[in-house]
């Protein structure tokens, strides 16, 4: 019985220990490659990729960047993925022309090991406040809170992996910004290389702490294994481009002004309606100007009211010159990659504009066609009395027999033309006096 214990003892540790290290792979270092900016759906990608490869115990985890920047949360959230990484984590700023700037800055401190390409740069890290009533004025109180919370935790980070403090917090205060030689120069990164293998075969032998011990990392008989976002997180990815988020609340006012200008179609309003949600998805992680946004919607009920009332174009005129100032002072920024392309700009607001005025023409030529049927569309219609009106009478009009009524006497096979219906039937007519003809002969 003892002996059958000890056994049933050693076969559930070795599954345990199975267990543990099933899936792993030890000669793998996981690929990732950013060329975007740092927003949610980049750092839940970055998080994700972390995680499973510390899970399947993969050999390191390699991050080729090339961002602009982004949100301060997404930052963070990635930045605390990499400290707590049981492997090491490696960004490298590259290929040549890339650039870690303000949050990638940051990001690339973080890492067991930096290292970039010839031709880059890094820095340029001053946080700049977003969404409404955002202030970014040098003596603002916030403004000043926020910038020593970010100088102390780029000093932190650099501390933590034993790098430049002092640059860390002048690229964060001053906006300093440096090459990739003179970052390896100044000790902000640890070496340079010119392709991902140069980087790897550079790092043989490199140190990096764990838990307080000293471990010696080694690229040999490694592959490198390419992680890619999902197609959920590419399509939420190039929403976050302002670009893309103003063309879809643009698309979003158009399909709504024609779901309702056509009730009941109810396709384009689906659709409007699912881009406006996705621009407004977007948008939260953009430096909005709620003034522009409130100009679109100006101009929006502008081109509305243009169906509903008879302006002679002015409404119509209003909105275009709304839409096309809110389109300009929407995106509140001088960062470059957060502004919206004048280029596009000008092309959506002339397509919006030139729909809007064949619409507002279709609705106007609409209500100037005379009536063709009901009690409107008998009005001018021309006849003939069948029944001499002497006061009252009959006529033949659009090939039907009616009541009629007259200021004049009218003898019988006078042409005439209808006034307009009376109550019970009864036509008001006229003596015609033009060359229209009947629109029906009458039957003998």
């Amino acid at each position: 019985m003892r002996h059958t214990l000890k056994y049933i003892r050693l076969v559930l540790f070795i599954s345990l220990l199975y267990a543990a290290f099933a899936g792993a792979d030890t000669s793998v270092i996981r690929h990732l490659n950013i060329a975007s900016t740092i927003n949610p759906v980049t750092a839940s990608f970055i998080t994700e990729q972390i995680e499973l490869a510390n899970q399947k115990n993969e050999r390191a985890i390699l991050i080729q960047l090339d961002t602009p920047g982004g949100l301060d949360s997404a930052m963070r959230e990635i930045i605390q993925a990499q400290l707590s990484s049981q492997i090491p984590v490696i960004v490298y700023v590259g290929p040549s022309g890339a650039r870690a700037a303000s949050a990638g800055a940051l990001i690339t401190l973080a890492a067991d090991f930096a290292a970039m390409a010839p031709g880059t740069n890094i820095g340029a890290a001053h946080p700049v406040s977003i969404g409404p009533g955002a202030s970014n004025q040098a003596d603002s109180p916030m403004v000043e809170k926020v910038l020593n919370d970010a100088s102390a935790y780029a000093r932190s980070i650099a501390q933590q992996r034993g790098r430049n403090q002092e640059w860390a917090e002048a690229a964060v205060r001053e906006s300093a910004s440096i090459s990739a030689e003179e970052a390896v120069d100044l000790a902000v990164v640890d070496l340079l290389a010119d392709s991902v293998n140069d980087l790897l075969t550079q790092l043989e032998g490199y140190k990096y702490i764990r838990n307080g011990e000293a471990l010696v990392f080694s690229s040999s008989d490694t592959e490198l294994l390419p992680a890619e976002m999902n197609w959920r997180q590419r399509v939420l990815n190039a929403i976050g481009n302002p670009n893309i988020a103003y063309l879809l609340m643009m698309l979003g006012i158009l399909g709504i002004f024609f779901e309702i200008s056509q009730p009941g179609v109810i396709l384009p309003g689906v659709i409007g309606a699912i881009a406006i949600l996705l621009a407004f998805f977007a948008l939260s992680t953009l430096p909005v100007n709620y003034v522009g946004v409130l100009l679109i919607l100006l101009a929006f009920v502008l081109f509305v009211l243009e169906v509903k009332v008879t302006s002679y174009g002015m409404l119509t005129v209003g909105g275009i010159i709304a839409m096309a100032l809110g389109s300009l002072m929407l995106i509140d920024s001088s960062e470059p990659y957060l502004q919206i392309s004048n280029a596009v700009i000008a092309a959506t607001v002339t397509a919006c504009s030139a729909f809007f005025i064949f619409a507002m023409s279709m609705v106007v030529r609409t209500q100037r066609t005379p009536a063709v049927s009901g009690g409107e569309g008998m009005i001018g219609e021309i006849g003939i009395v069948t029944k001499a009106i002497d006061g009252r009478g009959s006529v033949f009009v659009h090939g039907e027999y009616w009541q009629a009524r007259a200021t004049e006497p009218l003898s019988e096979g006078t042409e005439i033309e209808v006034v307009r219906l009376l109550s019970g039937l009864e036509l008001e007519v006229r003596q015609a006096t033009n060359n229209k003809q009947p629109t029906e002969e009458m039957e003998v």
